[in-house]
């Protein structure tokens, strides 16, 4: 008994050795973002919208380690803009009923754009960027929360001045031992004010 004691307790300090130099992680990925953010701030266009995407959750559940679930998922966002950088702050939300596996994530997204074009009169840019974030994810027996990032990429069209929609592709890892990563195919909509 006493060992497991000491067990338990070595397995909780190196757990929360891993989330303070994550945590350290995040504090200085959000300081770039921001840093990148202020650099447009006087020229950005702010922005709210939706998306809904193909999501793909990795993660243990209550039969299956690992196992890898497929559903709808969807989303709110805010943000600002400008002609080479977007800052994105969104919630998003994932239910696999059928997989037994939900997630909730929070996340700061910052993505440059490439390339600026026209074709029939529509500007389109790609982009490539970063996120960063918080998530929840629960399963029958497990309910496990802790950061992700990673990366996306996509196009974003700006179909009058006011509105402009966004296809993209995320793939997000997580520092958590039970939820692996999650990934998806994007499209949004977002009102320009």
């Amino acid at each position: 008994m006493i060992f497991f004691d000491y067990t338990y307790c070595i397995v909780r300090k190196n757990r929360r050795i891993k989330e303070s130099e994550m945590m350290k992680k995040i504090v200085m990925a959000c300081v770039y973002v921001v840093m990148g953010s202020s650099v447009y701030a006087s020229d950005a266009q702010g922005f709210i919208g939706v998306e809904v995407g193909a999501g793909s959750v990795k993660g243990d559940t209550y039969v299956e380690p690992r196992h890898e679930g497929d559903a709808v998922e969807f989303g709110l966002r805010i943000g600002a803009q400008s002609d080479e950088w977007r800052t994105t702050f969104g919630f998003d939300y994932f239910d696999s009923s059928s997989d037994d596996q939900n997630v909730e994530k929070g996340m700061l997204t910052l993505d440059y754009f490439f390339l600026n074009g026209t074709q029939y009169q529509m500007e389109y840019r790609p982009f490539i960027g970063m996120n960063i974030g918080y998530a929840n994810y629960e399963s029958t027996t497990i309910d496990d929360s802790d950061f992700i990032y990673g990366a996306q990429a996509g196009v974003v069209v700006n179909l009058i001045d006011q509105l402009d929609i966004d296809l993209s592709y995320r793939y997000s890892l997580s520092a958590s031992d039970v939820f692996d990563h999650q990934s998806g195919i994007f499209f949004g909509v977002n009102y320009l004010y």
